[in-house]
């Protein structure tokens, strides 16, 4: 008989993925859907007000759609299969360390791109430079100013692992 498929751990290492987090966002910004495109058009190449965005970032023990590293913005596209408890959970972890999570849904991404991005710079706009915060890196490490349930992902933020060098 066929065993169940083993769910993946938080950290996306061992049975599940098979892979770790890292490996995971690279796959995922291979194969974008498409409101992420669409948003990705409007955020790449420092596009909206100058400010910097990476896609598929690893934060601690999660990836996120968009990231704005300068002012700690998360930036979610959901779809009709989003749980909104599930998210609000996300939300109020990522917020503990500082960070500002938007949620945009498809639809709008799809129908009105441009509002999204308005949206997004005006949010980007109003918060804080991360460079005035007390916390050095968005892939934060347990201890440094962060709650011990963030952890970082195996080899980031860390530069005395082997996975972590050169970062």
């Amino acid at each position: 008989m066929a065993q169940p498929p083993i769910s993946p751990s938080p950290s996306g290492e061992g049975l599940g993925w098979g892979t770790t987090l890292a490996k995971r966002a690279t796959h995922m910004r291979r194969d974008p859907t498409e409101p992420e495109k669409r948003l990705w058009r409007g955020l790449s190449n420092s596009q909206l007000g100058g400010f910097k965005f990476r896609r598929q970032a690893v934060l601690g023990t999660r990836i996120v759609d968009f990231f704005c590293p300068a002012t700690g913005l998360i930036v979610e596209v959901d779809g009709h299969t989003h749980d909104p408890d599930i998210d609000q959970n996300r939300d109020a972890l990522m917020q503990q360390p500082g960070f500002t999570t938007i949620r945009v849904g498809n639809t709008d991404v799809m129908e009105n791109a441009e509002g999204v991005l308005l949206h997004i710079l005006s949010v980007a706009q109003g918060l804080p430079a991360r460079a005035h915060w007390r916390l050095p890196h968005p892939n934060l490490v347990p201890g440094e100013g962060c709650p011990a349930s963030f952890r970082p992902c195996r080899g980031h933020g860390r530069s005395d692992t082997p996975e972590g060098e050169g970062l």
